[in-house]
């Protein structure tokens, strides 16, 4: 994968200086020039005027330039970049950007989404059912199932390729986070995210089969130019969570919501490609979600989540933070892609290979039901 094109200041400021060796830069009085500050690198930067408006209150959760900079950053933690020196990702100054677009994250994620209250660190478990039962997102997957024609379909899938193709990654740096029983579930639950070690049946590899499935490039970061910042936020905040120690408890939080808000909806998606025209091989990825997600969510809320928040009190709030942001950035996302739909607009940030969309038929329905 390659660095994607620029979409703003930000990205435009930062990808220039990403191509060169780290010793040939002068990033930080570059970003000077282009970042919002918040002391960081100085005092107030410049760079609050340059952006203006646009990242006010918590515009960044969809902001393109902003999510796909620090989607940037955090890739060099992952599978990283092909024009990009892999000794970028320890780079002092590239860590003091990445910590100026945190904090701007941070702030939004807290004025989007209110700390669910918690009656001692023993309900936990209770009050993430409780949590999820309460979600009044938008039903993509219903939309799917009923609706959806094959390049909607084509286009959900593509969005999904963001986190999907690394799935369950950023989960993972919770693993030498956490001790005991906590640490036992989470390997429990990785180890079948990550096919019990046979590739073939790593989630990351059935998915790709999906992707075969439709005609679409299955390789890692395809898309990455494809879609909006709406999308990258879901794979941030995960980053966000996994890789600061003191928010371990909202990235197990965050895990605990994916898992039991994820077989209903993996159900209608299998179902949704079935109806399309979709092959075993394509539909496998979502069959497969169907059943190991309904063993998933017991652990993850009662053996990782109780258990965790048992042993650390002060941090039993996080875990119900870190569900309450991840079934938030799943109602924008859902949120956007119906409301593309509707007008009879591609969902993606264009449309994929210079089609255009087609008209809408009717409008998406929208229940309280699981995503």
């Amino acid at each position: 994968m390659r660095l994607p094109a620029p979409r703003g200041p930000i990205t435009a400021t930062l990808f220039p200086h990403l191509t060169r060796p780290p010793a040939e830069h002068a990033l930080g009085t570059a970003l000077r020039a282009a970042l919002p500050g918040d002391g960081v690198l100085g005092d107030a930067l410049p760079g609050d005027a340059v952006l203006g408006d646009a990242l006010r209150g918590d515009a960044v959760l969809g902001d393109d330039d902003f999510q796909l900079a620090l989607f940037a950053c955090y890739e060099l933690h992952y599978q990283g970049f092909d024009d990009v020196d892999d000794q970028w990702e320890w780079e002092p100054s590239l860590l003091a950007a990445r910590a100026l677009l945190e904090a701007r994250f941070e702030q939004a994620l807290a004025r989007a989404v209110p700390r669910p209250p918690l009656d001692g660190p023993h309900g936990v478990r209770r009050a993430l059912n409780e949590l999820v039962a309460a979600d009044d997102g938008p039903s993509l997957s219903g939309y799917l199932a009923r609706r959806a024609d094959r390049r909607q379909f084509e286009e959900f899938v593509i969005h999904r390729s963001i986190y999907h193709l690394k799935e369950a990654d950023p989960h993972t740096w919770a693993i030498p986070r956490l001790a005991g029983g906590p640490k036992a579930a989470l390997v429990e639950i990785q180890s079948d995210e990550y096919g019990g070690g046979r590739r073939e049946r790593m989630h990351s590899e059935l998915f790709r089969a999906t992707l075969r499935g439709l005609g679409l490039d299955d390789s890692y970061g395809a898309y990455l130019d494809r879609v909006p910042g709406v999308t990258l936020a879901i794979s941030n905040v995960m980053s966000l969570f996994g890789l600061h120690r003191r928010l371990r408890g909202a990235l197990v939080g965050h895990l605990a919501a994916l898992e039991m808000t994820s077989s209903l909806p993996n159900r209608r998606y299998g179902d949704a490609l079935r109806r399309l025209g979709g092959d075993a091989d394509a539909v496998r990825f979502y069959d497969e979600h169907v059943q190991a997600d309904a063993v998933h969510e017991q652990i993850a809320a009662h053996d990782l989540c109780g258990a965790f928040a048992a042993a650390h009190l002060s941090a039993a709030g996080d875990v119900l933070y870190g569900a309450a942001c991840a079934l938030e950035l799943e109602r924008r996302w859902a949120g956007h892609v119906l409301a593309r739909w509707e007008q009879g607009i591609t969902s993606l940030a264009g449309p994929l290979d210079g089609r255009p969309a087609e008209p809408a038929r009717d409008r998406p329905a929208v229940a309280r039901v699981p995503r």
